[in-house]
């Protein structure tokens, strides 16, 4: 079984990259296919939005060598998933001094047989972490806003893959552009979104993600949000992204 490893990035906190992450693999799921999420960033949101402790250990201890990747996986709805936690700060300090410090993830995942897809959820950074995401990985998805500022993190982005490409990751490529908490009736979002399909080399997805109450009340429930209201808005976008995304394989 051949395994795809996405990383799921933006270097901006609060771009909808947690909710992409979860989202996208549970649609991926229960259309048959086996996901992993990766919880990489410090933060541990992905954990806590699905409710996922970390009783048997994290990603941290994996790094740390303490556990291997399948000891520390819970399965939740369908989803399997690699629990993150605050000590992956840590980590990352102690990572700047290691010898080939981008490749600690991918050997981590060499590990990891069955799964269909990995989605892994790194940090609002362009940090060691994100790095090891990033030479783990085969593609790379990116959620933005159709905001100003959008266009200047897109450009930081896009450099940073560029860079990671020639130096550790020959087969590295953007998969593609996902619009997130989209509101057409905000004329600059139209504006942004016109400008990007203009403009920019990378695929944009057409299948947008609205801005969804339902999408912001799902982790507190610890579910995605096909499985929290499988007929909101949310739900329908992230099903159709997850069509797209697996049809443009």
């Amino acid at each position: 079984m051949k395994t795809t490893v996405v990383a799921v990035i933006n270097q901006k906190g609060g771009t909808g990259k947690t909710t992409t992450t979860i989202n996208l693999g549970s649609a991926i799921s229960k259309s048959g296919k086996k996901v992993l999420l990766i919880d990489l960033d410090p933060q541990s949101n992905l954990s806590y939005s699905l409710a996922i402790p970390g009783s048997n250990g994290t990603l941290a201890d994996v790094f740390l060598g303490a556990k291997n990747l399948k000891d520390i996986l819970v399965e939740k709805d369908g989803l399997w998933v690699a629990p993150g936690s605050n000590d992956l700060v840590d980590i990352e300090i102690s990572l700047v001094s290691e010898k080939s410090r981008e490749s600690f993830l991918k050997n981590i995942l060499s590990d990891t047989k069955g799964f269909d897809y990995v989605l892994i959820d790194c940090p609002p950074s362009l940090s060691v972490l994100t790095l090891n995401a990033l030479t783990a990985a085969h593609e790379v998805l990116i959620p933005l806003q159709m905001e100003v500022l959008t266009l200047q993190g897109l450009d930081q982005i896009t450099k940073t893959v560029d860079r990671v490409k020639k130096a550790f990751n020959s087969k590295l490529k953007v998969k593609g552009i996902v619009v997130v908490m989209f509101d057409m009736r905000r004329k600059l979002s139209l504006e942004v979104l016109h400008y990007l399909q203009e403009n920019v080399e990378e695929k944009i997805f057409k299948s947008q993600i609205r801005l969804n109450v339902k999408l912001a009340e799902a982790p507190s429930f610890g579910k995605s949000i096909l499985d929290y209201d499988p007929n909101s808005n949310g739900a329908k976008d992230y099903q159709a992204l997850s069509e797209e995304f697996l049809s443009s394989d």
